[in-house]
């Protein structure tokens, strides 16, 4: 392509386009021809086992009950839960032209590996190149269409997958996940070092498992020990945008495909943020 888009706003840092504008020196790939994506958001943590798929598959569910179209980018190639957690077994097609997404019942596009595997339990055993680049495939040969925003679910630590991710697509910002355990300084640290070192922004951190509650009395139980999120969120500089509890709800829900039907609110900051992401405006 020899010419900007016609929307362009002149910020390569956030765009996906190819055009003669483009800094040379990017390496950040454009998207399929018909896709349409106006916000990139990865969802990432500096260890396994926080629950970054359930605060993926949660964040497009909200930006869904906003009005924005959502799609969700299962990067954690070889250990995909997205397709579980909305209830989806049917494989994704393709045409001449690319990829299609599978969609959720409420419009929610997805591609996971799961979604192209013959059999779902079928292990990926594959290199670190090989993953990255179906990743990267996932973002310029799928068809994704229009999107308010892609959700993209990183596996966990700072390898080789969130390297292509933040180099080869235009992140708009990450949220960080994480757990109430002694170990959470540590998780956060790591993915703050990251994002500084590939100067993505960090809309902000969200605490899962963060306590039980009591059926009798409605008291909460700090399984893990006392949350430190606060704490750690003030020392760098991050906005809390939410505490999820362990709730038997939540857990059935994603376990039997069902998590679009779970309307709990321990995300409203969340949505707060992604509403003024989306109303930024390219400096």
């Amino acid at each position: 392509m020899s010419e900007p888009y016609e929307n362009c706003t002149h910020d390569c840092g956030s765009c996906g386009a190819s055009c003669s504008q483009r800094d040379p020196g990017s390496m950040i790939q454009a998207p399929h021809p018909d896709s349409h994506i106006r916000k990139v958001i990865g969802i990432v943590s500096g260890k396994g086992g926080v629950g970054k798929s359930l605060v993926t598959a949660l964040s497009a569910v909200s930006a869904t009950r906003m009005g924005y179209s959502a799609g969700i980018l299962d990067a954690d190639i070889t250990g995909p839960s997205i397709p579980k957690m909305f209830g989806i077994h049917e494989k994704a097609f393709g045409t001449e032209d690319g990829l299609l997404p599978v969609e959720t019942r409420t419009g929610i596009k997805l591609m996971s590996i799961n979604l192209i595997l013959d059999n779902e339990s079928d292990p990926v055993a594959w290199r670190g190149p090989i993953l990255s680049g179906v990743v990267t495939q996932f973002w310029s040969e799928v068809i994704w269409g229009d999107v308010d925003y892609l959700f993209v679910d990183m596996p966990p630590g700072t390898g080789d997958v969130m390297l292509t991710v933040f180099q080869s697509l235009p992140i708009d910002g990450i949220i960080i996940v994480t757990s109430p355990q002694d170990l959470v300084r540590m998780i956060v640290e790591k993915a703050v070092n990251m994002a500084a070192k590939m100067d993505v922004p960090i809309l902000g951190v969200i605490e899962n498992m963060s306590y039980a509650i009591c059926p009798d009395c409605g008291k909460k139980l700090p399984l893990f020990g006392e949350s430190r999120l606060k704490e750690i969120a003030d020392r760098f500089g991050l906005d809390v945008l939410g505490q999820i509890p362990i709730l038997p709800e939540i857990s059935n829900a994603s376990d039997d495909g069902t998590i679009e039907e779970y309307s709990g609110d321990y995300l409203d900051d969340l949505s707060i943020c992604l509403k003024k992401v989306m109303d930024q405006k390219a400096d």
